[in-house]
């Protein structure tokens, strides 16, 4: 029996440490509405960068990578939380032309000519600051109401514009947003799984169309998308959105927040971490 060579053994590992990327990532985009992305792309970065791809891509095609999954976890999260009449579709609907230009602006521009170093902090203090309003569980006005047709679309800009520079599906921004609104929580998550496909694919598009002239794209790179790592995680990630879906509905998901606060935090000093090492 022929010994697998060192480069197989490191195909290996990597298939697995994607495959289980995306069962990790799948279950909390179900639960939490967060896209996995603040999850996913530090590890993408880590794995993408053992591929022999420098630190600053590493990361921009971490962060692609990572809102291409959103587009098939978003899918199978919102048929479930769709079921239990979760989604607020009006907030969808209000939400996502503004979700659309946002993206579109920030992935076939801004990220093509911000540096990698420079999107790292970026995500740090994202994901940071996200991490820090989970921990405050601040509760709002009871007043507070969902802004008017124009206010949606324009909250819809900023939720797109900044998924498309941190590859995140807006969870991080759009939860708290409607929580901040007195949207009940389980319903700004589902809300927010919905609203994953929108910015996922305007986004996705923007990232194969913008890296199109970019040199020194490993094998299987479609524009800054990293096709190998999209195809596991997608798998993966599918089978376990649902699941974290339906325990969105049965789970304290505000002491959940709380964990899931602190592996955010030191998810956030790592990618600081890669941005100075870069």
């Amino acid at each position: 029996m022929t010994l697998l060579s060192s480069f197989e053994w490191s195909w290996l590992w990597t298939f697995a440490a994607l495959l289980t990327l995306g069962l990790v990532t799948g279950f909390l985009a179900g639960l939490l509405g967060i896209g996995g992305g603040m999850v996913m792309v530090p590890f993408l970065t880590y794995l993408i960068s053992q591929q022999g791809v420098g630190s600053a891509l590493a990361v921009k095609m971490a962060i692609a990578t990572s809102m291409a999954t959103i587009v098939f976890t978003s899918l199978s999260s919102v048929r479930a939380h769709h079921k239990k009449g979760a989604v607020r579709w009006d907030i969808v609907r209000g939400l996502t032309p503004g979700i659309v230009v946002g993206a579109l602006i920030a992935s076939l521009g801004v990220f093509s000519v911000v540096k990698g170093t420079t999107l790292a902090f970026v995500f740090a203090g994202f994901v940071g600051f996200s991490s820090l309003q989970m921990f405050r569980n601040k509760q709002p006005q009871p007043s507070r109401m969902l802004p008017s047709p124009p206010g949606l679309a324009g909250a819809g800009g900023v939720i797109g514009f900044a998924s498309g520079l941190v590859g995140a599906g807006g969870g991080f921004i759009s939860v708290p947003f409607m929580a901040w609104c007195n949207v009940a929580i389980h319903q700004a998550v589902a809300t927010s799984a919905a609203l994953g496909f929108p910015i996922a694919v305007a986004n996705a598009v923007g990232y194969v169309w913008s890296g199109q002239q970019v040199n020194n794209l490993p094998a299987g790179a479609i524009g800054y998308i990293y096709m190998p790592a999209l195809a596991s995680i997608a798998i993966a990630s599918m089978c376990t959105a649902p699941l974290g879906a339906q325990a969105a509905h049965a789970l304290p998901v505000a002491k959940l927040k709380r964990v899931f606060a602190t592996l955010l935090l030191g998810l956030a000093v790592y990618m600081a971490y890669k941005g100075l090492a870069a």
